[in-house]
């Protein structure tokens, strides 16, 4: 039987009750230096490896920053629905495991979906680059469609337009020359994009309950019953599912979700294994 720490069930335990007073703290201080035009996210949020923006504190840092500090809305419901899950899973995780190795098992999951989204970056930026040489070769109308088309960049209207341009005007004589321009901007535009949130360590959290607690049943929309180990595989399905469909228009790091459950799953692997802790 799994016992509790000393002292009985908290409610609130330190580790969590402190993530979410430093989340919140930082949303703060985001929309503090936003009034002067300073996005934190460009500093500690997570780009990819090859941007000049990259550091390698953000693989650390990107869990703390949410969303963006000239979008009130969009950053307030990022991080309630982050710090809401942190408290509801987290916490129950805490009182079993205690502080010290909660904590260890949250910032692993949080570094190890950092590491799986810079992986699946990769992977992704290297294919375009390799088609965009490709296309420097062939620049003409049709291999520019496909292009934007087979990387989900029709949505951006500089590429509509050219597209559009292009179409009417196919004797056009500098559109292959601007396509080409307006290519390496875009690619260099995305390098410099940044990943924040605390998801992936949430997500690591939410598989460990659902590892620990199969049976224990969750109620979607506060009204549908649904035991914690179908809601976890449903979920990591559809996270893979949005992952690799890729839509145009998401800006979900799907992947990194993906990964903080699958850090989680080794490391309860390891754990269990060691015999360093009891589980079910």
């Amino acid at each position: 039987m799994t016992e509790f720490r000393p002292g009985g069930f908290q409610v609130l335990p330190n580790v969590v009750k402190n993530l979410i007073i430093i989340n919140v703290l930082v949303v703060v201080l985001q929309f503090t230096l936003g009034k002067y035009g300073i996005n934190l996210g460009d500093y500690l949020g997570l780009h990819y490896w090859q941007s000049p923006r990259f550091g390698w504190w953000q693989i650390f840092t990107h869990m703390f920053v949410h969303g963006d500090p000239y979008n009130v809305q969009e950053t307030i419901l990022h991080i309630f629905s982050n710090m809401f899950a942190l408290w509801m899973f987290g916490s129950i995780l805490e009182n079993i495991w205690g502080a010290k190795r909660f904590l260890i098992f949250y910032l692993v999951c949080g570094i190890g979906a950092a590491f799986c989204h810079l992986s699946v970056l990769t992977f992704e930026f290297m294919r375009f680059h390799q088609d965009f040489m490709g296309y420097q070769n062939h620049p003409d109308f049709i291999n520019y469609c496909q292009f934007i088309k087979n990387h989900q960049i029709t949505v951006i209207p500089e590429f509509n337009q050219l597209q559009l341009f292009w179409q009417n005007n196919p004797l056009c004589s500098n559109c292959a020359e601007s396509s080409k321009h307006l290519i390496n901007e875009g690619y260099l535009s995305m390098i410099n994009e940044n990943t924040v949130g605390a998801s992936g360590a949430v997500f690591g959290v939410l598989f460990a309950f659902g590892y620990l607690f199969p049976n224990t049943l969750l109620y979607l929309y506060f009204a549908i019953p649904i035991k914690a180990k179908y809601f976890v595989a449903l979920y990591a399905i559809f996270e893979l599912y949005s992952g690799i469909r890729n839509s145009a228009g998401d800006n979900i790091a799907h992947f990194a979700h993906i990964g903080g459950m699958l850090f989680a799953f080794i490391l309860l692997k390891i754990w269990n294994k060691n015999n360093r802790t009891e589980f079910y």
